[in-house]
């Protein structure tokens, strides 16, 4: 891991850039502390400079409750090299969208398996890096989206130890078989009118998932509405398994 840059931000937060070979990402941390933290990792669509707003935001309310916060880049987003089979499905997705026909589950999995099978490796090699640092440690945190990967490092990381999951993506249905296997504690967000989720799968996939702790938190609005009440909720869930005085870090990720 090498690190690029570091702004301090105003309120206490330091905000550093890193690579990890050909992974860009961000830390966020506190200037000072009294010893290693908890980590919260911050998932999102993809374009890191394009969500930078959003994720600092939920980064700060990670820091201000005793945790670091780190995300990374999406494969063949931002300025990673582009993945074919993905931005050929992208652009079929757009197709199909505006023709007003529903998208098809080929179509789902050209765009979500190829994102699925390189991004959980390096959120994994990430993580190595990330608890090797002096000022993290466990338990670790996940918190957004794409819930298809966030399912899937759920069942492989055994690190992770409760996540926070953002619906509003698109759910290949070999997710849906596998979402059994997470047992993690799960906190699930739905935005009722998300104009871009297909509302159904969602709720399969929370029925699927084989967790003993799962809570659905179904709200009226459309794919950037989540309540600002939804944070105390979150700071809650995280509390119990991150620790006291956990954050929410559920401010919109998309």
């Amino acid at each position: 891991m090498e690190f690029t840059s570091e702004q301090h931000l105003d309120d206490g937060v330091v905000e550093r850039e890193f690579t990890l070979g050909r992974i860009p990402g961000i830390l966020w941390t506190g200037v000072t502390g009294t010893g290693p933290v908890p980590l919260v990792l911050l998932g999102h669509p993809g374009g890191l400079h394009r969500m930078h707003d959003r994720l600092v935001a939920r980064a700060r309310d990670c820091v201000a409750q005793g945790y670091a916060a780190a995300t990374i880049e999406l494969p063949g987003s931002g300025g990673r090299a582009a993945i074919a089979t993905v931005d050929g499905a992208r652009a079929d997705v757009r197709r199909v969208l505006q023709a007003g026909r529903p998208v098809d589950d080929d179509i789902i999995d050209r765009l979500i398996l190829p994102l699925i099978d390189e991004a959980v490796p390096e959120w994994q090699r990430t993580l190595d890096a990330l608890l090797a640092l002096p000022g993290i440690r466990g338990p670790v945190g996940f918190a957004g989206g794409v819930i298809a990967i966030g399912t899937r490092l759920a069942i492989v990381e055994p690190r992770i130890v409760a996540a926070i999951l953002f619906a509003g993506s698109f759910i290949p249905r070999t997710v849906l078989e596998e979402a059994g296997k997470v047992t993690i504690p799960l906190h699930v967000l739905l935005q009722w009118d998300d104009e871009g989720n297909d509302r159904q799968r969602a709720l399969e996939l929370f029925d699927a998932f084989g967790s003993e702790e799962k809570a659905l938190h179904a709200n009226m609005g459309g794919h950037t509405g989540v309540p600002q009440h939804e944070g105390d909720a979150g700071r809650q869930f995280l509390g119990r398994h991150l620790g006291p005085g956990s954050t929410a870090c559920v401010r919109s990720s998309r």
